[in-house]
């Protein structure tokens, strides 16, 4: 009785179990059907939560590589480069020593002391230093040296390498190179690495952030390629997968109008200057005076100045009062609609008008004098009658005929201030006939200037020449000498360079510093105060001091503006500081100019021999009557002074440059024009004295000599 409900349980267990072992094989089979059922549509239709598993495997083994433009370069009116692309490197460590190469080799730093010491003879850090470095506390894969081993050149970079240290690599970042260093800074301007994020792309490239780098940032920027290519996961290229490479667009190159041989002469006269004064700012300008064309332009500070740098470009950028040197304008509109008697009289000193009182530089005045007088003393005095005998209205008319108070748009000079003036009461429009009152920028009085120095014709200034494409090479935009207005007529443009000529020779005249032997000079000197919010400041060292010359006198070549801004050190005067800058750069062109004058008599055209064997070169220009000078050690021509096809005196020395050692040669008798021509194929830097031509050499002939090296000469003129 008692196991037949024992028998009844085990029955029960059994049935259960059954149930069970049906459900869990349906649920298995059920799992099954819906993963292969899964599988399929995966296999099918490549997708996982709405992600693409064939765009997926395509991105993990694509590999995408940037292809680094190139921005264009910047060039000087020759060709020289002034700004070119380059890279620097950043410095790094592998540690992580799994990392060797296909033979074994380590690709980590394997020997710490030794790539410390090696490190240090190349980065600011010490080989404890750099051991430390190297030696980081955990686990790093790889390491850097901070700012020790940031920016390196290329010449740095490539030094490193040469040691073949393990381990030790290099990031190169694009970055931008200026041969000239100081040459023209503002102008030319900056470009900075940036870098952008592009759809999980990072690239790093240029942007220009001031003058003609930020001016033509679009047009220098280039258009990066692109390279995509199917790797395995060791890297190779796997077989029969298509290439894609999208071409990179370099960007456009610009040329400028800057001779370098001035820019660098005018570079270092103002630098000298600019240091002996102790000045605020200066300021020098050189212009072609019947084109416009700008061949040297220089600002301090400079945009790399140790102290104090500045970013703006002081020739557009600075609104000031000139002073005097637009009494050389209201002259013009004085003599243009017939206000100006040269002898008529009027008291000199102060002159008490409009509720206010006009003062001479000199305020106890010189007497009665005449109003040519009053040019040639500089007398505010003088050009406020002046400036009323024309009357107001004529005199703005005029102000705005030569180009002041609107911008001139030099092409590459952004940001240009319009200049002010009220001239509001008889007082305020008499003080600007002298320069006070109102505000100018450099460019406009350039722009001004050339209406004088070409019969009455105004010249926009012009920096840059063309855009040439950096691809084909094509030119895509030139710039052309463009009248902008004839403010005067011709006959008054040469009774002002008269004048302006009586300034510089006549016995009152204050400009007598800068007579050149041999050049006749027309100019106008200005001592300008310098207004602030409290009013005019007060001292010798608060005064904007300049000059505008114009030579040769009669018809001019040239056009050069200097300012010197509140110089500390007065020891030497003003006007002898800027004369210093003008002379010698203004004798430098018209000597030149004189060499052309005079080939245009009796020339010849220049053969090119460059790449002929020195000796036979010789003997062809000697043939045809020229004074050929051999420089260098070398057995052919690698450069000559002349370009070929242009056209020389039969007379002329033309200098020959073979490479290798260079021995100075005997200049006896040379002209400045020659020896110029020779410091320029040799890199020599040059001081002359005297006149006429050459009679004693620092450098004696036959001495070996290296490029940069300093050759002072002195000219006697013959007799």
């Amino acid at each position: 009785m008692n196991k037949k409900p024992q028998r009844t349980k085990n029955r029960g267990h059994r049935e259960n179990r059954g149930t069970f072992g049906k459900w869990l094989f349906l649920i298995t089979v059920g799992l099954f059907t819906l993963f292969i059922v899964r599988f399929a549509y995966i296999a099918i239709n490549k997708d996982v939560q709405h992600v693409n598993l064939r765009s997926q495997a395509e991105q993990i083994y694509t590999q995408q590589r940037i292809i680094q433009a190139r921005r264009g370069d910047i060039y000087d009116s020759e060709g020289n480069p002034l700004a070119t692309d380059t890279s620097k490197y950043t410095l790094y460590a592998v540690l992580d020593r799994t990392q060797k190469s296909s033979d074994g080799k380590p690709l980590y730093v394997k020997d710490r002391k030794k790539t410390a010491k090696v490190l240090s003879q190349y980065i600011d850090l010490t080989p404890k230093q750099i051991e430390k470095i190297l030696k980081p506390k955990g686990q790093a894969y790889q390491v850097e040296f901070g700012n020790a081993g940031s920016n390196l050149s290329v010449s740095t970079m490539q030094k490193i390498k040469n040691r073949h240290l393990p381990g030790i690599n290099f990031i190169a970042t694009p970055a931008r190179q200026y041969p000239e260093g100081e040459f023209a800074s503002q102008i030319i301007g900056m470009a900075t690495p940036k870098v952008k994020n592009d759809n999980g792309t990072e690239e790093t490239n240029l942007v220009g952030q001031l003058g003609l780098e930020g001016y033509f940032n679009k047009q220098l920027t280039g258009i990066n390629g692109l390279r995509k290519d199917k790797q395995d996961v060791y890297g190779y290229q796997i077989a029969n997968s298509k290439q894609v490479t999208k071409k990179a667009i370099n960007g456009d190159n610009i040329y400028t109008t800057l001779d370098s041989q001035t820019q660098h002469f005018l570079e270092n006269k103002v630098n000298k200057v600019y240091k002996s004064s102790n000045a605020n700012a200066m300021t020098a300008v050189v212009m072609e005076a019947k084109t416009g064309k700008i061949i040297a332009a220089t600002q301090r500070p400079t945009l790399h100045a140790e102290n104090n740098p500045v970013w703006r470009n002081m020739l557009v950028q600075d609104a000031y009062e000139p002073g005097s040197v637009m009494k050389i304008l209201s002259l013009a509109a004085a003599i243009d609609t017939g206000h100006f008697n040269p002898n008529a009289t009027f008291n000199s000193g102060t002159w008490t008008m409009g509720g206010g009182k006009i003062t001479d530089w000199s305020s106890s005045g010189w007497g009665t004098i005449s109003y040519k007088d009053a040019f040639d003393m500089s007398s505010n005095v003088g050009f406020a009658h002046v400036e009323q005998d024309m009357g107001a209205e004529t005199w703005m008319k005029y102000i705005k005929r030569f180009g002041l108070l609107k911008k001139v748009n030099v092409i590459g000079m952004s940001n240009e201030v319009n200049g002010y003036t009220s001239f509001k009461g008889i007082l305020a429009q008499a003080n600007t006939a002298f320069g006070q009152g109102i505000t100018v920028n450099v460019m406009q009085m350039m722009q001004a200037f050339s209406a004088i120095g070409n019969n009455g014709k105004m010249m926009k200034p012009y920096i840059v020449s063309k855009v040439v494409d950096g691809n084909s090479g094509k030119t895509i935009q030139k710039v052309k000498p463009k009248v902008v207005g004839q403010p005067i007529k011709a006959s008054t443009a040469k009774k002002v360079l008269g004048y302006m000529q009586g300034v510089v020779y006549d016995q009152k005249g204050l400009g007598h510093d800068y007579q050149i032997k041999g050049y006749r000079i027309a100019g106008k000197t200005a001592t300008a105060q310098i207004g602030g919010a409290h009013g005019y400041s007060t001292g010798d060292t608060n005064y904007l001091y300049s000059f505008a010359g114009m030579a040769p006198a009669k018809n001019p070549k040239y056009i050069m503006y200097v300012t010197l801004r509140q110089p500390q050190n007065l020891k030497k005067p003003a006007t002898k500081q800027i004369a210093s800058v003008f002379n010698p750069t203004m004798k430098m062109l018209l000597s030149q100019q004189k060499v052309a004058e005079k080939a245009k008599k009796k020339v010849i055209t220049m053969p090119n021999v460059v790449g002929q064997a020195s000796d036979e070169a010789n003997k062809e220009l000697s043939g045809k009557g020229m004074q050929v000078i051999v420089v260098g050690s070398g057995k052919k021509v690698k450069q000559q002074s002349a370009v070929p096809d242009e056209q020389v005196l039969t007379d002329q020395h033309v200098i020959l440059d073979t490479g290798g050692e260079y021995k100075m040669p005997d200049i006896s008798g040379w002209s400045s024009a020659d020896v110029q021509q020779l410091a320029k194929v040799l890199k020599l830097k040059v001081k002359e004295n005297g006149n006429g031509y050459v009679t004693q050499q620092s450098i004696s002939p036959d001495t070996t000599i290296k490029r940069g090296t300093t050759l002072t000469v002195q000219y006697e003129a013959k007799n």
